[in-house]
This record gives C-alpha cells, sequence and structure tokens, in this order.
C-alpha cells in the first residue's frame, strides 16, 4: 500500500484531514459477481429493441440509473429521444432476462471484510443504481447482519444517477457521514466518477473486463484487483488512512 495515497486525497479535495467512520459499496461487481449476467441480460435485451449492448458497453455504463442507460443507447444508435416510461419498459425486459438466469454468487471475501469493518466501528452503506427490487431484496437480506436498511441507496432514491455524486451523497445523509469521513467502493469507471465528485476516498476494485486505466482515469484512489484484496490489506489501509485524525 502506497504511503502517499492519503497525501493525495487531501491534495484532490483540499481538505485537512480525513477520518474515516463510514464506507458505501457498490452492488454489482462489488458485493456480487454478477456482471457476467448483467452483461448476457443488457446484451440479449436491447438486441429485442434493435440496440447493439456490448460487454464493454455493459461495463463502462455499470453503475447508472438503467432508464438513463438505455436513453443514452437510443439516442446514440437510432437518433431518437424516448421517455423514461419507454426507457423502462425496455429496462423490465433487461430484469426479466437476469433473473431467468441462475444467482450470482458474493464476491469472494465481501462477508469476511463486513466482519473487520463492523469490528472497527465503521457505518456500511450499500450505494446501488440498480432498480431491480429483487436483487435489492436479496442484498438487503444477505447484508442484513452489517446493513440496516436505512443505510441503502437505489435508483429510486435519487433523479441523478452516477457519475452524478448524488448517489454517494445520499449515502453519506442516510449514513450521517461528511465526505472527509468516507470510502466509496466501486468496481466501474462512472461510479468512481461519483464517488470521487463526492470527494470521498474512492476504491477501485477492478472485477472485470476493463484496463486498470480506465479507473484511474475516472480518479480512484486507490486501484486493488479484488473484494478479497481489500479485505487481506484492510487493516494496513484503515490504519493508513486515520493518520490524521480530528481533535
Amino acid at each position: 500500500m502506497k504511503s502517499d495515497v492519503l497525501q493525495n486525497y487531501l491534495r484532490r479535495t483540499g481538505y485537512p484531514v480525513f477520518h474515516p467512520r463510514t464506507i458505501l459499496f457498490d452492488m454489482d461487481g462489488v458485493l456480487i459477481d454478477s456482471m457476467p449476467n448483467h452483461v448476457v441480460a443488457w446484451r440479449e435485451s436491447m438486441a429485442s429493441f434493435g440496440i447493439q449492448m456490448t460487454a464493454m458497453d455493459s461495463y463502462m455504463t455499470e453503475g447508472a440509473r438503467g432508464v438513463d442507460t438505455i436513453r443514452k443507447m437510443v439516442e446514440k444508435q437510432q437518433g431518437k429521444v424516448i421517455t423514461l416510461d419507454e426507457a423502462q419498459e425496455m429496462y423490465n425486459e433487461k430484469s426479466r432476462l437476469f433473473h431467468l438466469m441462475t444467482p450470482a454468487p458474493l464476491m469472494p471475501g465481501i462477508l469476511e471484510l463486513m466482519e473487520k469493518l463492523t469490528a472497527d466501528g465503521l457505518t456500511i452503506g450499500i450505494v446501488t443504481g440498480s432498480g431491480q427490487r429483487p436483487l435489492i431484496d436479496r442484498i438487503r437480506n444477505t447484508f442484513r447482519q452489517y446493513v440496516t436498511d436505512d443505510h441503502l441507496v437505489t435508483a429510486y432514491d435519487v433523479t441523478k444517477g452516477k457519475p452524478d455524486p448524488a448517489p454517494y451523497l445520499m449515502g453519506m445523509q442516510k449514513c450521517g457521514a461528511q465526505p472527509w469521513e468516507t470510502i466509496v467502493v466501486e468496481n466501474a469507471p462512472l461510479g468512481v466518477q461519483a464517488g470521487n465528485a463526492a470527494k470521498a476516498f474512492t476504491i477501485a476494485v477492478n472485477t472485470g473486463i476493463l484496463p486498470d486505466e480506465a479507473l484511474a482515469d475516472a480518479g480512484a484512489d486507490i486501484i486493488l484487483k479484488s473484494i478479497a484484496q481489500l479485505s487481506d490489506q484492510w487493516r494496513e489501509l484503515y490504519k493508513l488512512l486515520s493518520i490524521n485524525t480530528f481533535e
């Protein structure tokens, strides 16, 4: 772990200190290894509407609200602007196909990591652009021991999705935290941009097909290869980020 990551963060944000008290997790590709299923569901559902969506498109737009992604893809490929209701109908088909698949497994190391975070007294929140209620309910049930319902942000809580900072600012508000007290864990460029824009300390876990450069260019403060690596290195990172504390 590089010793200058904290100073780089403080220079980026202009804050004099950082005191980690809250950690906000994205869902897909961070808590659950669900992106391969999403890639298939996006490709097949959008093809039925005449839209081509590649695996790279899925990873690059991951984290945004599904209806926003669809409206942008339709405008780009078909040259027309559709309504939110029309986009929602298309998104419903994507959700239907996704939930026909075998449920994706949890990311290796995530439960161990949450156990460590809880032991260190951090408040844990989840911030997802998903509007798929069965998936959100699964998250609620799986992580009930570590995350309360009032610390969950979904597509239904915000009008602007990632890369806008609004979802992470809402997560901070729900958890009673300030940016200089918050760590964001993301796997996608749009999510990293959102965490960066919210002035949180932003960790990227590259669990997909993107090059590290895509996450670095989005503004990640640290890039790791997996949640398991973050769990293994948590104590070292927590100690490093706790150098500056409030008096």
